[in-house]
């Protein structure tokens, strides 16, 4: 797949099955990864991966997260297999470094980045992925976990695997809906 197809044709499928990517597969997407735009070269994140026991130990903290909160038995059984949407995820957190010429926004955006280069990277090796955050990215017991300071943040967590089902052409719209020229 050319370049300009993956980024123009690009989905997100929460439907994810194993197998998932292999070391050698895994090492390209997280080399892509530390290839986003990053100005002041700050590489200011942290790229946490989850699979096997991994992914147990996030749904355990997923579900302990949600017995603080006391949600519905239902919504803690949810929280408990969330992290079993695929056979890994990467965990991207931002973490931010004062710096004169950079502010915190830029290094945030910039881990951002990371993700869309991540997931583009798995899916030109014959995977699929979603970016997904929500909110347990935004708990406290989550944020403690991983040592977040009150300025770093979880930008997401990519869910990878093999599709589940065939990919759908992507929704197009209206590029006019959104483009101004000056």
């Amino acid at each position: 797949m050319d370049a300009l197809t993956l980024l123009t044709q690009r989905r997100s499928m929460a439907r994810l099955i194993f197998p998932g990517p292999d070391e050698a597969v895994l090492d390209q997407i997280l080399r892509a990864g530390m290839r986003a735009p990053d100005h002041g070269a700050l590489r200011p994140w942290e790229f946490v991966v989850a699979q096997g026991a991994g992914l147990d130990k996030l749904s355990s903290l997923f579900e302990e997260a949600a017995i603080t909160d006391k949600e519905p038995i239902q919504s803690i059984a949810r929280a408990a297999k969330a992290p079993y949407r695929a056979p890994l995820i990467i965990l991207v957190i931002a973490r931010t470094k004062p710096h004169e010429k950079v502010p915190c926004i830029e290094q945030v955006i910039s881990a951002g980045c990371a993700v869309q280069a991540m997931q583009m990277a798995a899916v030109a090796q014959g995977f699929q992925g979603i970016w997904r955050t929500g909110k347990w990215a935004y708990h406290s017991l989550v944020r403690d976990a991983f040592h977040l300071k009150s300025e770093d943040a979880i930008v997401g967590f990519l869910y990878i695997g093999t599709p589940e089902c065939p990919i759908s052409p992507p929704l197009e719209g209206d590029i006019k809906q959104y483009v101004k020229h000056l």
